[in-house]
């Protein structure tokens, strides 16, 4: 369960929290919040204090129905922070949510040390080839569609099975490339109706058949927030509550919003684990 991040090995038998860095304008949390560089370091500060392991940083937002941008902008975006964020924290592990190959190579050039694609591999097919030459750990996620169409009308057979399938062979895919530190994340939201989120949620265990690291990426999501009739400003407390059910039922990795309270779930499984 250990990862190699730049020479540095994260053992995550223990989970770890994946702090998340939105520099677009429209995600769907935090939008726009992060746009001068005293706002982004004091937030990556806030997150690195409060325990975050790695911190994940998006240029390209994929809430269902965003706007699709460039590479040109999407490299504009990025790579001036990462740039900032290894000046003023050396030692930080940054992961990078793109599904860009050619960004993921600029990235990592850059000094981040993880690949988080969305897609899977499907909306770029030189990405596998490129996180198998760069030999960084590639975080593979399972999507119905695109950002713009995958919320229209996800079906799905059954959920968990076909899920599980398309990581076995795509794992399989990288594995053949010598590409060994795959980390799944199931993709709650994107491509899936509120009932298929819970399901997965509720059968994350069975993803240990893989063999790999779970990431889970439920932070004040809309399966929250929908499900209480609340807003995601409000979801806080129904984030917590979902990232403990997904430590319980083995995820490896949380990706969050809000860094201290995720830590502070992952202390508490850990005391019954």
């Amino acid at each position: 369960m250990t990862i190699n991040c730049k020479g540095t090995l994260v053992d995550l038998a223990s989970p770890k929290v994946m702090g998340i860095l939105n520099i677009t304008p429209d995600s769907f949390f935090d939008g726009g919040k992060y746009k001068n560089e005293a706002g982004i370091l004091n937030q990556v500060e806030k997150m690195i204090l409060d325990g975050a392991t790695f911190i994940d940083v998006g240029a390209y937002s994929s809430r269902p129905g965003a706007k699709h941008i460039s590479e040109e902008e999407e490299l504009q975006r990025i790579v001036p922070v990462i740039n900032l964020l290894i000046q003023n924290f050396p030692e930080i592990i940054i992961s990078v949510d793109t599904f860009r190959s050619r960004i993921a190579q600029e990235t990592i050039d850059a000094g981040a040390a993880i690949i988080n694609d969305i897609s899977g591999g499907k909306m770029d097919e030189k990405m596998f080839e490129t996180v198998a030459h760069l030999q960084v750990p590639y975080i593979l996620m399972h999507m119905l569609g695109t950002p713009q169409n995958m919320q229209k009308n996800p079906v799905y057979a059954d959920i968990t099975q076909e899920i599980i399938s398309f990581f076995a062979a795509e794992i399989h895919k990288l594995h053949q490339l010598k590409l060994n530190d795959v980390i799944i994340d199931v993709g709650f939201g994107f491509g899936k109706t509120n009932a298929h989120n819970f399901e997965i949620l509720k059968n994350l265990e069975l993803f240990k058949s893989l063999e790999a690291p779970i990431l889970a990426g439920i932070s004040r999501k809309s399966m929250l927030y929908k499900t209480l009739d609340i807003s995601a400003q409000e979801a806080l407390n129904a984030t917590t509550s979902a990232n403990t059910i997904a430590l319980l039922n083995g995820a490896n990795v949380l990706r969050v919003h809000d860094v201290k309270e995720a830590v502070e779930a992952v202390k508490i499984v850990n005391q019954i684990k």
